[in-house]
């Protein structure tokens, strides 16, 4: 399933975290998912939120620089073995790289879920529904 994902850029020091997540929060934003990737002076906070326009308004008001992307959100199962057998190897049989992924662990025992960016959005859908 595509869904949209909002990238923050964040300077990497001190409580700004906390300035990113304080005006989500009193938006009433819920975090579905999210992944941090740093530098040595930035980092890009990759969130899956309940509402992605309201969180873009939130956090453009407080001076953050963002960027909303389309994304693939799949399940897979919870088992050894499952992200290789049901992402990883089907992308790669179809020629499609993996910009990056993130996963969670869903309250519904033995499923997990995936959010990734391919190169080939289209291509990686196809690819899953295979399955």
């Amino acid at each position: 399933m595509r869904i949209k994902q909002v990238s923050v850029f964040v300077g990497n020091e001190t409580g700004r975290l906390v300035d990113m997540l304080t005006p989500l929060a009193r938006s009433k934003i819920d975090i579905l998912a999210l992944s941090v990737a740093d530098s040595a002076d930035f980092g890009i906070v990759r969130l899956v939120v309940s509402d992605p326009e309201k969180a873009v308004r939130a956090l453009h008001k407080a001076g953050f620089t963002l960027r909303v992307n389309e994304v693939l959100s799949y399940q897979v199962p919870d088992v050894p073995g499952g992200l290789l057998r049901t992402v990883v190897e089907p992308l790669a049989r179809a020629g499609i790289n993996l910009e990056y992924f993130y996963a969670f662990i869903q309250s519904e025992a033995g499923k997990a879920t995936v959010v990734l960016k391919a190169s080939d959005l289209d291509g990686a859908e196809a690819a899953l529904k295979r399955l």
